[in-house]
């Protein structure tokens, strides 16, 4: 039997296309693993992911590490495939001869029949779950349509393409049948789904026909887009049981200034007028949000006006990133990289400080009350879960005392006992 082992860099949605690759390497007799050593392997399958500067690198690094593991006999065939490998094809085959094979984000179907596997029509669907069993992400579409300035993703993944309906309800019930109990559905853009197959925003139908299959119990949405969203889901999300009340909502800033800069369509005052709406449709709701700081033309006056909203607002979740020129997008060729590196910094760090602040509000706030848990782990002190309002890996967890047993994979009702900044500490009564 030989040995083979994919190693995922970047999002889940590249997770989602090793998952795919791994389930036929183990239809056809490899003894597999993800993420694990990559010494004394037949086939090592590197995903790459070239979002980012810091992700470029981590992926090349990784490269150069497989190249003198093979040099000393521990990996035999070495193959590169995802994002990176995308982008930069061409530059990557000259510079690094010793990797024989590279493939773009669409060749899975070419690396499988390199190996001489042919995959099943009948088999588009499955896939080997590298997340505990009880959840799993389901990409719905790929690429986007978006123009915004700082973004590589349209150039390495081209036009938004959805999947049909009909593919993504028959991997949901694969999925089920197979015991995933949670759907995380993912995109780079969700509120575009549909549009370009059924020339209508499609997402609030397939969150109900997914809700429809028996076993799934919560379904999950990584990332809506503001411009153009699809108010339809809000009905589902409001009062379809199964469907989380929660939304990723990549914004990036709120001051006109930047929304404009970034090629965002929209403004301040709509952005406002869209999150005062879901938070009125469910009051509940967990908004998470993306905030991009130090972007090309950013004055303090921009950064202060996102900072009070943001301390006004309380966004449930807030993750940040700061500004880097990335090849060929439009804020590289039309701007100027004006905000220096310590002011990003600086900027970024007082945002997240803001965020921790926010959150042991909001979380001190859930004490003394009950929330379904579902348990994702047991560590040496503590159960690991999480609620409707958390994502896996990504958001706060609930830390659950030892006093019973609990099965992982499993939901409980769990009372709220004590806070910190980003998770909660709780019981099953």
């Amino acid at each position: 039997m030989k040995k083979a082992s994919v190693i995922t860099l970047g999002c889940s949605k590249n997770l989602v296309d090793s998952e795919k690759i791994l389930y036929h390497l183990k239809q056809n007799d490899y003894e597999i693993e993800h993420n694990g050593s990559f010494e004394n392997k037949d086939l090592v399958l590197v995903n790459t992911c070239g979002f980012i500067q810091d992700a470029k690198q981590e992926s090349i690094d990784l490269i150069l590490d497989l190249i003198e593991a093979k040099k000393e006999g521990y990996v035999k065939d070495i193959r590169v495939f995802g994002c990176l490998s995308e982008r930069y094809k061409k530059e990557l085959e000259a510079e690094i001869p010793e990797i024989e094979h590279f493939y773009g984000t669409y060749e899975i179907d070419k690396i499988l029949s390199d190996l001489n596997i042919k995959p099943c029509q009948t088999e588009k669907e499955k896939r080997w779950l590298t997340t505990p069993s009880h959840y799993a992400y389901v990409k719905i579409s790929d690429g986007c349509n978006r123009t915004c300035s700082f973004c590589a993703i349209p150039i390495i993944k081209g036009k938004h393409r959805s999947r049909p309906f009909e593919s993504i309800i028959a991997e949901c019930k694969y999925l089920a049948y197979k015991g995933t109990k949670e759907i995380i559905l993912i995109a780079q853009d969700l509120s575009f789904y549909g549009v370009d197959l059924y020339k209508e925003q499609k997402l609030a139908e397939l969150l109900k026909g997914i809700s429809e299959i028996e076993g799934v119990e919560w379904i999950r949405m990584h990332y809506l887009y503001p411009a153009n969203f699809p108010y339809a889901i809000l009905e589902e999300i409001k009062n379809n049981t199964k469907v989380c009340k929660y939304i990723d909502l990549a914004l990036q800033h709120m001051s006109d200034n930047q929304l404009k800069l970034m090629r965002r369509n929209i403004t301040f005052e709509k952005t406002k007028k869209l999150l005062e709406k879901i938070r009125a449709s469910a009051p509940e709701i967990a908004i998470r949000t993306t905030m991009l700081v130090g972007h090309p033309g950013e004055t303090d006056d921009d950064f202060e006006t996102l900072f009070q909203f943001v301390k006004e607002f309380k966004f449930d979740r807030l993750g940040g990133f700061t500004y880097s020129d990335e090849d060929n997008t439009y804020a590289q060729k039309h701007y100027e990289d004006d905000v220096d590196e310590s002011t990003k910094t600086e900027k970024f760090n007082r945002l997240m400080e803001l965020q921790q602040s926010v959150s042991q509000q909001l979380n001190i706030a859930k004490i003394g009350k009950f929330y379904k848990t579902i348990i994702d782990r047991e560590d040496d002190d503590y159960y690991v879960g999480r609620t409707e309002f958390d994502s896996p890996e990504v958001d706060n967890e609930v830390l659950i005392n030892k006093d019973k047993i609990l099965t992982i994979g499993s939901f409980y009702e769990v009372k709220i006992t004590s806070a910190d900044d980003f998770d909660l500490f709780g019981e099953v009564l």
